[in-house]
């Protein structure tokens, strides 16, 4: 998007048109949107259970993507729109699909067990990074975050090798640490006090309040959970099935992972997407930049939404955090005519066509736009 282009948008009217498909669809918000994310939780768990029941059997690349792709809905489609609060408003709904009862306390471990502290993400995500999109404090802003291996002298075929080492652990080495220093640094704020800047070597350190604090909250339960008893559970089978089990739930992190990375990094990378150097004003002005600083992916069919984990409709999502999964498949078509009305980029590509754009960016082979440098 060209400069002129991106200054010539009547944000007013932009912001205007945007308002009127959000009072259209979040204002029928009802328990069909419900039954809907019931559906695709029963997916998850089916593919959950599937995964568990053939994983005694032999190491095998099925059961462990059956596994992942249970562990990834749980996440990417489950606890990321219910802790946006899509569901807030549906009247008659258990308390555990709201956002003041999702994962909190023994709920975890049914609800969303993984290696990122529920709360800490709710921050995290929900709070800094949806409301700073772009910007140098947004934690997830990739060209920021890769600096150091974007201006080293590593050669770029061993900067590849890392980003696939990077790929296959993120969420551990990235995610975990990452969302519980954003949330710990917000509560030492409300309580008066400040949290400063951690080393890599204290965040992972047990022996260091930090360190204990990532073991405790992130680390342990997460892998004493899918390391250690669920694998025990099929002792009664033999220590060959357990072994199996251990083998299948390793090679389904791994699959999560690169799996997680492929449909986030992406939303907001590449060199036709836009970062910025200050805080939006206006809410025309914040509507434009979730269109321009996010990418989707193809979309529309529940099967398709499913293995992207929603996360195909990333410029909606953007506009409205807030609105259920099933929601963002009646929003899609909408604001995409907004777009073309407004003259204004709508970009919807293939997932791997933006990882690859994603990589470029990564490795310093492109950058981001910015408008004061179109």
């Amino acid at each position: 998007m060209s400069l002129e282009k991106y200054q010539a948008v009547d944000r007013e009217q932009l912001a205007l048109d945007i308002n009127a498909i959000q009072r259209d669809i979040l204002g029928k918000t009802d328990m069909s949107d419900f039954h809907h994310l019931k559906k695709i939780e029963r997916w998850g768990r089916l593919c959950t259970g599937l995964g568990y029941a053939t994983a005694w059997i032999i190491p095998n690349p099925i059961s462990a993507y059956l596994i992942s792709q249970g562990n990834f809905t749980r996440w990417t489609t489950v606890a990321h729109h219910i802790l946006h609060r899509g569901y807030d408003k549906i009247d008659g709904i258990p308390k555990h699909y709201t956002s003041k009862g999702f994962a909190k306390g023994w709920r975890r471990y049914w609800d969303w067990l993984d290696w990122m502290y529920p709360a800490a993400w709710d921050v995290e995500h929900n709070d800094i990074h949806h409301y700073h999109l772009g910007e140098e404090i947004d934690p997830d802003q990739v060209e920021f975050n890769m600096q150091k291996l974007r201006n080293s002298n590593i050669p770029r075929w061993g900067r590849y090798v890392l980003l696939g080492i990077m790929a296959a652990t993120w969420k551990i080495i990235y995610y975990a640490s990452s969302t519980l220093t954003e949330y710990r640094a917000i509560e030492a704020k409300k309580s008066g006090g400040t949290r400063g800047k951690l080393s890599r070597l204290d965040m992972w350190n047990p022996l260091k309040p930090a360190g204990k604090d990532l073991w405790l909250s992130c680390m342990l339960p997460y892998s004493l959970v899918h390391f250690v008893v669920i694998p025990l559970l099929f002792i009664p089978l033999g220590i060959v099935a357990v072994t199996n089990v251990f083998l299948n739930v390793l090679f389904a992190e791994i699959l999560t992972n690169l799996h997680s990375f492929l449909v986030i990094g992406p939303n907001h990378t590449g060199d036709d997407v836009m970062m910025f150097d200050s805080k939006a004003k206006g809410k025309g002005e914040f509507y434009l930049r979730q269109i321009v600083g996010s990418v989707n992916y193809p979309s529309g069919t529940n099967m398709l939404d499913f293995l992207h984990g929603w996360l195909n409709y990333q410029i909606e999502h953007h506009l409205w955090p807030e609105m259920t999964a099933s929601q963002y498949q009646k929003a899609q078509p909408r604001v995409k005519a907004v777009c073309e009305k407004h003259n204004i980029p709508y970009i919807q590509e293939s997932v791997f066509t933006r990882l690859m754009k994603t990589l470029d960016v990564m490795t310093g082979k492109t950058s981001m736009l910015r408008p004061n440098l179109i």
